[in-house]
């Protein structure tokens, strides 16, 4: 056999083998669409609702939507307030971690900014794990409370911002 048909032929095996490789790592790695189905959406901001302050202070809102002041912070409007809320489908015997920053800023629309700390959630703190006990397709909610801490030099304005949180599922 010639030099350029052994290579040939070698090229072919190695391809050949390849191939079959790729197929049966393809076919294994392969599993139920359904089972391994994990989507999160997050579904309503939280919101500390109108306040001033005077001095300062934090608002906290927890995972129910219940509000605390401290310091010089005066919450002036309730009825707006809400825990952040994300929806959570994924199959019944699960586990799901939350993992979240401690802290992040938020920026105001006049200037300044503002410490969000964020947690707990109604299933923990980051790091904190939980099991899935709604059927597959079946919507679980996770609640998220958070803290907004007001210095002594705060200016008047609207605050926005978002904070990252992830989800593992084992």
């Amino acid at each position: 056999m010639s030099q350029t048909k052994r290579n040939t032929w070698f090229f072919f095996k190695l391809l050949l083998i390849t191939g079959i490789f790729l197929f049966a790592h393809k076919s294994i790695a392969q599993t139920s669409l359904f089972e391994d189905k994990f989507t999160i959406l997050p579904v309503q901001s939280i919101d500390f609702g109108v306040f001033y302050a005077m001095g300062p202070g934090t608002i906290a809102v927890d995972y129910q939507g219940n509000i605390t002041v401290t310091g010089g912070v005066v919450s002036l409007n309730t009825n707006t307030v809400t825990p952040a809320i994300f929806e959570i489908k994924i199959c019944q015997g699960k586990t799901v971690t939350i993992n979240y920053d401690y802290a992040v800023m938020l920026a105001g629309s006049n200037g300044g900014n503002l410490e969000l700390i964020i947690g707990p959630t109604e299933r923990g703190e980051s790091g904190d794990e939980f099991l899935v006990t709604s059927p597959c397709g079946m919507v679980t909610q996770l609640r998220v409370g958070a803290t907004l801490v007001i210095p002594s030099n705060s200016v008047a304005s609207v605050y926005s911002g978002s904070f990252p949180m992830a989800f593992t599922q084992e």
